[in-house]
């Protein structure tokens, strides 16, 4: 099981997401559990590994989604965090030495519907319900981040 959060941040625009683009896919960060690992542990790891995001609230507790079976019959569980952290590093991982993603972006949810596949766009409908915010509400700028 992969697990990871969908990342809210409030700016003065709205609400954002933050995704990472691996290759030409948008997602948002996570991984592999490690043994001895709860998923919520999962989690919160795995943003820190990938965007050197470590301030995340769970104000909805332990609510999460599960998607279906997807490469090779991985399952993936997001949860719903928030940060007051704007400052993105798309840091290295310990395995390669190299930023798994080449890419970051603090998009609306209308916005990262766009840039996300039908799994993805899923957990984003998912998040926005969630989260309360008017399913389609307007986009407005996005910030944008390179490794």
């Amino acid at each position: 099981m992969s697990c990871g959060a969908v990342i809210l941040r409030e700016t003065p625009g709205g609400v954002r997401v933050l995704m990472l683009r691996i290759f030409r896919h948008w997602d948002f960060p996570k991984g592999l559990m490690e043994a001895q690992e709860t998923p919520k542990q999962t989690a919160l790891r795995e943003v820190r590994e990938e965007s050197g995001l470590s301030a995340l609230e769970f104000p909805w507790g332990d609510v999460h989604l599960d998607t279906g079976p997807y490469s090779r019959g991985k399952v993936a569980r997001y949860y719903l965090a928030r940060t007051t952290e704007d400052k993105v590093e798309l840091l290295p991982s310990p395995e390669t030495g190299r930023p798994e993603h080449s890419e970051y972006r603090w998009l609306s949810f209308a916005q990262a519907r766009r840039l996300a596949g039908p799994r993805v766009a899923a957990v984003i409908d998912w998040a926005e319900a969630s989260a309360g915010a008017p399913v389609g509400a307007p986009s407005g700028a996005i910030d944008r981040g390179r490794a």
